[in-house]
């Protein structure tokens, strides 16, 4: 499905002008490291909200390196990041793409990331070029985000909604995680959705721990893919570690 920014720089210019800090402000909503009950943040936070830029770029590479990339159960499974090959340019390449769309967030504190939202805007029965991996591995990932994509369609459970906001990557550095930072961010990408005229929010989440934060974040889990299920040629493309079973997809309703 193809991504439309016509509003982006009425986006800029309207978010710009708004102050999202919070301090003091401390939620166990947040990216957490299973789906049982938190532990109580024991400190409190101070933090800004903005929309991501191209100048942002380097810093953001930065980010997703040290808590994303290496990490994330299909990434790791593929052994796309390792010691010996540090970088997958692909990888990069693809989730970078749309960095300067308008609909971006991210978490600052004292000029440095805390958190990242990337995010897209899509339409019904809009179709997203291709993107074509040289990389053997990610490739894999990307025909299967593809096929999730096409078979979740979470616009047929909304059938009079032709315009959505799609959460790609949702991150909080690892000395940060329960203190609300995901919570906010999921906040402001509904404030901008709603602007944006889009009438639900798609969580795509290949990951257990993103799913348990999705759901508590008040997201209504609309598809389940079973990691074993997935096969080409009669044999199981991933197998991540445990608790990594299966791709979900999570939506929820703007009003």
């Amino acid at each position: 499905m193809a991504l439309q920014y016509p509003k982006t720089f009425q986006i800029q210019e309207k978010f710009e002008k708004l102050s999202f800090r919070y301090g003091n402000q401390i939620s166990e909503d947040s990216a957490i490291s299973s789906c049982s009950t938190p532990s109580t943040p024991t400190s409190p936070i101070d933090f800004d909200i903005k929309i991501a830029t191209l100048d942002d770029e380097q810093q953001v590479l930065e980010f997703l390196q040290k808590f994303f990339y290496k990490d994330e159960p299909l990434n790791a499974f593929m052994e796309l990041i390792t010691d010996e090959h540090p970088r997958c340019l692909d990888l990069e390449k693809f989730t970078l793409k749309d960095l300067d769309n308008g609909v971006n967030l991210l978490a600052i504190q004292n000029g440095k990331i805390i958190g990242v939202c990337l995010n897209g805007i899509i339409e019904r029965d809009s179709n997203e070029d291709e993107f074509v991996s040289k990389d053997e591995k990610f490739s894999k990932i990307v025909k299967l985000l593809d096929y999730v994509a096409v078979e979740s369609d979470p616009f047929q459970i909304y059938p009079g909604i032709d315009r959505a906001m799609v959460v790609k990557i949702l991150s909080v550095d690892n000395s940060y995680r329960g203190k609300g930072i995901a919570k906010y961010l999921i906040a402001k990408t509904r404030e901008i959705a709603r602007y944006e005229g889009c009438g639900f929010i798609s969580v795509d989440c290949t990951s257990h721990y993103t799913a348990c934060a999705a759901k508590k974040l008040g997201f209504d889990l609309h598809y389940t893919l079973n990691y074993e299920d997935y096969k080409i040629d009669g044999k199981v493309v991933f197998k991540p570690e445990p608790p990594h079973k299966s791709v979900t997809v999570y939506t929820q309703r703007i009003y």
